[in-house]
């Protein structure tokens, strides 16, 4: 199934799930609020990375997917978005499941461009939204980041996935996190589970969310351990909906620093979803907050994108 696959060429649009009764849809639509809540760390890693079996995927460990869905069948994860997404073929169900468990394309885009343009990290604080396996994020950390949060809608995804793959990517058994410049000398991970030797200072810099993007927003701006708002924010493929562009871009213009970027990583359109860069780059013209600039177009396979976001009046 393409929705299992990591290999950036089988890549494609989303496969939604299918069509509702447009009553039924719109009903869905006014109750898909899901509330925000923090992810703490385990003391005990190793219940972290408990029937986990890691893959590579340029040289960053992740988590085979093939693995979490046998685990998680039937209703074993909490929001049961495993199965759902399964049974319905989709890699899309709005409102329930949001595309986190798949690693998709424009991510390993981002990735290259990070080192293309030798985007830099060091010192900074960034926020992987809607991250999924998280290797935006885990990029930023072996970057020198200070302070590295992750947010996905789907608190399975943040559980099963992306705190894993951070876990397996801080072990002492994994990459050393350093500029992610010394990759040549490392050895591929294991595919066999593997037994987390944490490295506290690394995970002492991450904080994990779950939740709808404008919730997350008021827990991060109102908890009583708020942060700093974010220098860089890095983000692939959440656009492919309109429905989802106001919720995102309130959440940038309260969340970003006054002189903070994003990095928006995305396919030119999406067909069958509706939404796209340049569909979301006029609605960001119309609200006059932003300024935007496509640093990168990518021609290969279904035309993609890399838009780089922040403040009209900064620096």
């Amino acid at each position: 199934k393409s929705r299992k696959s990591t290999d950036p060429a089988a890549d494609s649009s989303p496969k939604l799930a299918p069509a509702e009764h447009p009553d039924e849809a719109a009903s869905k639509k006014n109750l898909c609020v899901k509330a925000a809540k923090e992810h703490n760390i385990p003391k005990d890693l190793n219940k972290v990375m408990e029937n986990k079996v890691m893959d590579t995927v340029l040289d960053l460990s992740c988590v085979k997917l093939s693995v979490v869905e046998m685990t998680c069948l039937g209703d074993a994860d909490s929001e049961g978005i495993v199965s759902k997404s399964v049974s319905a073929h989709s890699d899309l169900i709005p409102g329930v499941y949001e595309g986190g468990l798949k690693i998709w394309e424009c991510t390993f885009d981002l990735m290259g461009y990070f080192s293309e343009a030798e985007i830099e990290f060091t010192n900074k604080t960034v926020l992987d939204l809607g991250c999924g396996a998280g290797l935006l994020g885990i990029v930023a950390l072996r970057g020198g980041a200070a302070r590295v949060h992750f947010q996905d809608y789907n608190s399975t995804v943040i559980d099963e996935i992306t705190l894993p793959n951070v876990v397996a990517n801080c072990t002492r058994e994994g990459r050393r996190m350093g500029s992610g410049k010394d990759t040549k000398a490392s050895k591929p991970p294991s595919k066999r589970p593997r037994k987390a030797e944490g490295s506290p200072d690394v995970l002492n810099r991450c904080r994990f969310f779950s939740g709808e993007w404008s919730q997350v927003s008021q827990l991060l701006l109102n908890s009583n351990k708020p942060c700093s708002k974010y220098d860089v924010i890095l983000t692939s493929e959440t656009i492919y909906n309109p429905d989802y562009y106001s919720a995102l871009h309130d959440t940038l213009a309260q969340i970003l620093d006054r002189n903070g970027c994003v990095y928006l990583a995305s396919k030119v359109h999406y067909f069958g979803v509706g939404g796209g860069i340049y569909l979301f780059e006029k609605f960001i013209e119309e609200k006059n907050v932003f300024r935007t600039r496509i640093v990168k177009k990518i021609d290969q396979g279904l035309q993609r994108c890399i838009m780089e976001i922040a403040f009209k009046n900064s620096g």
